[in-house]
């Protein structure tokens, strides 16, 4: 890995490729890479199972071969992300190529699923060199002795049921008879065959526009196949949320430690982010950890503000287990312990408005109409607290919506291998669709007076409530996969106090 690249002139000063330099001194001798070849314990010669994923990821590639017949579809995992300089990001593959393959945690960099125009799939990836090459001892990225032993060939395939050849063959895999065969690429996973599909189709005669259209409806397809979760997508999520729950109860009993830290946000965050690597891959998006008036900020991501006795705490957090399902909840406890009157009577009007998202959702309701019945409630609640410039009714029309003010973030969205799953779905597939047994969703209604908001009573200034569950339809209605967290207030006081006796 070199650590520095800089910019050389060609010829007539002309910016040329950069240089590559070099700061490590590696041994190279022909003695060398005999001994270190050598000495090592035989590999075993056991093939793993194959994963509790593989058949599942079979049908929905079948799901959409169906949709595409005919052509060949590129499904690349991504690649390393620069985190700063010559360090990166921990790798996560692409959430279309881990749904496809059924692969999770980091597997497989640089990789990608091609399914061939007559349906075979195939996955390029970079199988582990032996012990008597360079890579072994020299490569960074791929070598063993530096990010451990990478499985063959044959192992990948024993484990998903894919065909499977070294990644050295993808760029003519993908690039023969383009034109002939229609190609698309799911774009921005790995922007090296991004520019390699684009050069060939233009070889090959295809527009540019034509080609990228064709690319944002292959985008948008496998988006759509996780609409619905199957089996095996269902039980992950549940063990997501169960791993959360936990790391929520380990965020109580800390809390004593984070008023008693001067960033005691950051102890929330990490209590229980410990959680999410000890029992998953990590956190499945960056823990929002937002004390008193921070939780009026959406997105509080920074978390190095205090955490003070009195005021309640915004805790929206998901873990993400190996297989990339992810939670995502939110509870707003106090931090004492007990709800204030006024942080009781805010709670209690985003509980309401849950209550009455969880009455309207049932197989046949339009996805939108979960949204509408919390906001009939939070416009409600708050014209009866006279911070409307007119009645609820007219608040909750188009051309009104001044109860947004207080909430201007929706009430839901789709869940799964994506924190924002299906986000690259058709609205009539998304807002406009009908629940359907099997998706998955969340319902989080909140209500957020700033701590500079003249609108609002003095007594309400600085609190911002958030309750959030993980949802699945079901054949009758709904189950909220998240009940094993309190939301009431009084069972939230009472269960505190329990982790703290």
């Amino acid at each position: 890995m070199s650590e520095n690249e800089p910019v050389v002139q060609g010829p007539e000063g002309e910016s040329a490729k950069p240089q590559e330099v070099e700061h490590r001194e590696r041994p190279n001798s022909p003695a060398f890479r005999k001994f270190i070849a050598s000495g090592w314990a035989p590999r075993s010669s056991d093939q793993p199972a194959r994963m509790p994923s593989a058949s599942y990821a079979a049908e929905r590639r079948a799901r959409l071969v169906a949709e595409l017949p005919g052509e060949r579809l590129v499904l690349p995992a991504g690649v390393f992300r620069v985190r700063s300089n010559d360090t990166d990001h921990r790798f996560r593959p692409h959430s279309a190529f881990a749904h496809l393959t059924g692969l999770g945690t980091d597997r497989e960099p640089d990789a990608a699923l091609v399914i061939e125009s007559g349906g075979e799939a195939v996955l390029y990836f970079q199988p582990r060199a032996e012990r008597d090459t360079e890579q072994f001892f020299a490569d960074p990225r791929y070598g063993e002795l530096w990010v451990g032993v990478r499985p063959s060939l044959e192992e990948v395939e024993a484990e998903t049921g894919l065909a499977c050849r070294p990644l050295d063959d993808l760029r003519d895999a993908i690039t023969k008879d383009v034109g002939a065969v229609k190609v698309r690429v799911v774009r921005d996973a790995d922007p090296s065959l991004d520019t390699l599909l684009d050069q060939a189709r233009a070889e090959a005669g295809v527009g540019a526009d034509e080609a990228h259209q064709a690319d944002q409806e292959l985008t948008r397809i496998v988006s759509e196949l996780r609409l619905v979760k199957d089996e095996f997508e269902v039980a992950e999520m549940r063990r997501a949320v169960d791993v959360t729950a936990r790391g929520f109860a380990d965020i109580v009993r800390a809390l004593p430690e984070a008023v008693s830290a001067v960033r005691g946000e950051r102890v929330v965050e990490t209590v229980f982010e410990s959680r999410a690597r000890r029992e998953g891959n990590g956190v499945g998006y960056d823990t929002i950890a937002a004390s008193g008036p921070h939780a009026c900020t959406l997105h509080w991501i920074r978390n190095d503000g205090p955490v003070n006795e009195n005021d309640l705490v915004l805790v929206d957090a998901g873990v993400e287990v190996d297989s990339l399902y992810t939670a995502d909840v939110t509870r707003t406890l106090p931090v004492s312990g007990r709800f204030s009157e006024p942080q009781r009577r805010v709670y209690q009007a985003v509980l309401d408005a849950a209550d009455a998202a969880f009455a309207a959702a049932r197989p046949g309701v339009k996805f939108r109409e979960v949204h509408a019945a919390a906001m009939q409630v939070i416009a409600r609640t708050l014209a009866e607290w006279d911070l409307l410039p007119g009645t609820a009714e007219e608040s909750l029309q188009r051309e009104g919506q001044f109860h947004r003010r207080w909430m201007v973030h929706g009430t839901s969205h789709h869940l799964g291998i994506d924190v924002h799953d299906c986000a690259q779905a058709r609205k009539e597939m998304y807002l406009d669709a009908e629940l359907q047994p099997g998706m998955i969703f969340t319902i989080e209604p909140g209500l957020y007076f700033g701590p500079h908001d003249l609108l609002a009573p003095e007594e309400l200034r600085g609190i911002g409530v958030r309750i959030e569950d993980d949802v699945l339809v079901t054949a009758d209605g709904v189950e909220n996969l998240s009940a094993g967290l309190p939301r009431r207030p009084d069972e939230i006081e009472a269960w505190m106090a329990s982790l703290r006796a």
